[in-house]
């Protein structure tokens, strides 16, 4: 069998490998059945269901021809790299000294570091786009879902 697209071939690998470690790693969860579902079982769900979709693109791409064979570019590392680290600032890295920022800090972090693995950066743009972002998730998960979490920094919070 000769690969037809190497683009897709890859993306299917990749795809089936994350899906069945996720799969995985929610075995150590409890599982639960469909009537009474554990916190296990959402994601065992979904890492199956991510593995089958990498495995048809795999095969996709061994039977679909394209003109040049789709082949892999260079890595963006760009965009990687600032995809990657808006996601780490996000969350806090306690082990690295940064603490967590709290939801609306967080939020404005993220879409600032975002944004600039893009070629466009507007600070109009970006700013009005953290400000919806930061108010709607407030409204959605503090007020109407009444969830407690750490919505400022512990430095502003007191």
């Amino acid at each position: 069998m000769r690969i037809k697209s190497q683009r897709d071939f890859c993306s299917g690998v990749l795809f089936s490998a994350f899906g069945v470690a996720f799969a995985w790693g929610a075995t150590n969860y409890n599982v639960g059945t469909g009537a009474r579902m554990g916190p296990g079982y959402f994601p065992l769900i979904v890492g199956i269901l991510i593995a089958l979709m990498g495995v048809l693109i795999t095969l996709k791409a061994l039977s679909v021809e394209t003109d040049d064979g789709e082949p892999i570019g260079r890595i963006a590392w760009k965009p990687l790299v600032f995809i990657i680290s808006a996601n780490l600032v996000f969350g806090g890295l306690p082990s690295l000294g940064l603490p967590s920022m709290g939801l609306i800090v967080a939020i404005y972090a993220l879409t600032f570091i975002a944004s600039l693995a893009g070629d466009n950066f507007g600070w109009k743009g970006v700013t009005l786009l953290a400000t919806v972002l930061a108010l709607g998730s407030y409204l959605a998960f503090v007020v109407a879902l009444k969830l407690q979490f750490q919505v400022w920094p512990t430095f502003i919070a007191g």
